[in-house]
Parts: structure tokens; C-alpha cells; sequence
């Protein structure tokens, strides 16, 4: 095929596309389940993770933040713990997660945030690797 059959045939292929600009899109359909309500924001309601924890790597001397987001009637409060054991509430402890400054390798493990109010609970899980990069 010649270079200018080609690009013809680019050409005519091309605008028949864009003539059918009215087809529509292929993208799947989000809704909400059935059993879904909305929640009046005074509604007493039990904690619920909305932002989960993430499994994470970081090198040694590095900060990370351990991110979470969560909704609760009344205003959860949050625990932590590493490898199962409690960690003690501090600075570094927000609502939104919880900073680990200064990362050495025995900061690693299994990191769980525990979300509490009067109605519940909730749980969220995730590892923190620690990298020995040599550095030091």
C-alpha cells in the first residue's frame, strides 16, 4: 500500500470516529448498594475506616506518616499498637495517623490502628518495612 493510500485510509478512518461522538462511554457504573442510607451527621454511629492503613516501606533515618482517616458519632478514639503491643499516646499521634520519625529498622512490623466510641469498634492493619540503606 502506497503511503498516500495509507494515509487516506488514516484519514477516513479517523473522521468516521469523530463523527460518532455520540456513542457512549464504556466506563462501568458506580452506585451506591442497596442496604446504603444517608446518615444524619448527630446520628449516633459505630467508627468506621474510610482511609485505611497502607503497607509502607521506608529507609532508616526517614519520617513516615501512617495514615487514617475515620467517621464515628461520637469522635472515635484511636489506639496503636506494633506487633500487638500498645504504643504510648504521644505527639506523634493524630486523628489523621501516626508519624514515625527518624525510622530504624526496629520500627518494622505489624502496625494496627484501633478506632473506639461508645457504639464500637474498628480495626486496620498494615506491615512498615524498614530498609537498612547503609547510610551512616
Amino acid at each position: 500500500m502506497s503511503k498516500v493510500r495509507l494515509l487516506q485510509a488514516f484519514r477516513k478512518a479517523t473522521m468516521s470516529q469523530a463523527s460518532d461522538l455520540s456513542t457512549p462511554s464504556r466506563r462501568a457504573k458506580v452506585t451506591k448498594p442497596a442496604a446504603a442510607k444517608a446518615v444524619s451527621p448527630d446520628e449516633p454511629t459505630p467508627p468506621c475506616f474510610v482511609r485505611k492503613l497502607r503497607k509502607a516501606a521506608v529507609g532508616t533515618g526517614c519520617d513516615i506518616r501512617l495514615r487514617v482517616s475515620v467517621l464515628g458519632n461520637p469522635e472515635p478514639k484511636l489506639r496503636w499498637y506494633r506487633n500487638k503491643e500498645p504504643l504510648p499516646p504521644n505527639e506523634a499521634q493524630d486523628p489523621g495517623g501516626l508519624w514515625i520519625r527518624d525510622c530504624r529498622t526496629c520500627d518494622a512490623g505489624l502496625y494496627t490502628c484501633v478506632a473506639s466510641n461508645t457504639l464500637g469498634e474498628a480495626t486496620s492493619s498494615a506491615v512498615l518495612a524498614v530498609m537498612d540503606l547503609g547510610e551512616g
